[in-house]
């Protein structure tokens, strides 16, 4: 589906993209509905509406949902606009679109109206070299997880690493 040919088609694919994601940052924190209603200071059946796509879907009550949450209210926004319910959920914990935004919001405050000044390929060029120092940086820690466990675990009787047998000595 292409989002912009028809906007109810619009509107109801992204009520389906956030009532997935709600629905999962919600189960993911092991919460209930009527739980998650409480902390949002909502009537259950309110909340229900809201979880289901059939009620008032605001940016003050995803915000709210978000704190109940502890998940990233922009990261739910972004999850739309990316078509990826999961995004979300990824986001959820390191609250990675709030603090890309606070990033940018420092930008343009530092910058103002000379942000028109950089170049579609400047910005290009230093959001990719974030991204691959990122995804870097994540490998870096799972390989050194990983060898932590092979080193360390193995000392432990019994134990093992998922896929590899314990030694038996």
């Amino acid at each position: 589906m292409e989002f912009g040919t028809d906007e109810k088609e619009d509107d109801r694919a992204h009520v389906a993209l956030l009532t997935k994601a709600v629905q999962s940052i919600r189960k993911s924190r092991r919460m209930k509905p009527s739980e998650v209603a409480a902390a949002m200071g909502l009537p259950v059946r309110t909340y229900e509406h809201f979880e289901r796509g059939t009620g008032k879907v605001s940016y003050a009550r995803i915000v709210r949902f978000a704190h109940a949450t502890d998940s990233d209210p922009i990261a739910i926004l972004a999850a739309l606009l990316m078509r990826s319910t999961d995004f979300a959920l990824h986001c959820a914990d390191n609250k990675l679109m709030t603090i890309i935004i606070a990033a940018f919001r420092r930008l343009d405050e530092e910058l103002g109206p000379d942000i028109s000044y950089l170049s579609p390929s400047i910005l290009v060029s230093a959001l990719e070299k974030l991204c691959n120092d990122l995804i870097g940086e994540v490998r870096r820690r799972d390989q050194f997880a990983e060898r932590w466990m092979e080193e360390n675990v193995s000392k432990v009787a019994g134990a093992a690493i998922r896929g590899k047998r314990p030694k038996t000595t």
